[in-house]
Parts: structure tokens; sequence; C-alpha cells
């Protein structure tokens, strides 16, 4: 059985904590999983197809908006996201756009992996996108962090 996913702090040493200025939005979840950093990315990353359509009707509905879908054109990608940073512990992914900027924080220690985002608006359509979206990304992360669960569970079975 799945370990349960919780809401929680941002883990003390996380690179997350430089970007955090007042009036920001800032969650984290974490759930019980011996996998990497890099490795519970990857699974957090490999969207249901529930999730995909919800990412898809995003995009055309932001379309007209001239906001980015899937982040600038670099090269290190996790999913649609810019990588940032990578260590053994932790991989921040994400980008700025005009109406905000945001990041996503996967960090592995002490046998758990939180999963944590932070976005700072830069207007009102930042903060009534971050409103609008807010009850799809408690319920994608949360389902995105089982699946750290499951896949860890997965690990070990030959």
């Amino acid at each position: 059985m799945s370990q349960p996913v919780t809401k929680t702090n941002l883990p003390r040493d996380s690179r997350l904590h430089s970007y955090i200025r007042p009036d920001d939005f800032l969650d984290c979840y974490q759930v019980e999983s011996a996998l990497t950093a890099g490795d519970a990315a990857e699974v957090i990353v490999a969207f249901p197809g529930w999730a995909k359509a919800l990412v898809a009707l995003r995009g055309i509905l932001v379309a007209p908006f001239g906001l980015m879908n899937d982040g600038p054109g670099e090269s290190d990608k996790l999913g649609p996201f810019p990588v940032e940073h990578t260590s053994d512990r932790e991989v921040i992914a994400g980008f700025n756009d005009k109406h905000l900027d945001f990041r996503v924080s996967v960090y592995s220690a002490d046998g758990h992996v939180s999963l944590a985002t932070w976005v700072h608006p830069h207007n009102i359509g930042g903060r009534t996108y971050l409103t609008a979206i807010l009850p799809f990304h408690i319920v994608i992360a949360r389902n995105a962090l089982a699946r750290v669960a499951r896949a860890d569970g997965l690990a070990g079975v030959a």
C-alpha cells in the first residue's frame, strides 16, 4: 500500500528558499520514498492521461494571452520545464513568463521525496491565473507524489 502524501514545509536546505519573497505562493508535499531527486522528478513529469488533458486544455485557454506552453527552448528539460539546478538531493525546474515566475523543486533526503512549487505573480493576470489553477495544481501534485511512492515500492521488486 502506498504511503500517504502529506503537506509539509519546504526542506530547510532547498535552494528554492532563495526565490521566496513576500506575497509569493509556496506549497510543499512529501511522501516516503528512497528514490533520488532525479528519479522522482522523472516519475513526477510522466503525467497520467487526465493530467495531460488538463495541460493541453490550459494551453488552448492561455494561447490568446500569449503565455508560454512549455517553457523556453532549453536543451536540459524536465518534462516541459527547463532545469535550473540539479544535485544529488534536489532538482529545480521552471521559468519566468510575463504573468508569473514559477519553479518546482523535487527534493530527496532521509527517506522522503518532497515536491514544492513556488510562484511569483507579476500582476493581476498572474494572481488570477494562480487562483484559477490552484485546485488542479493540488490534485496533480498530490497524484505525482503518490506515483513516486508507488514507483519506489516497485523499485525493489524483481
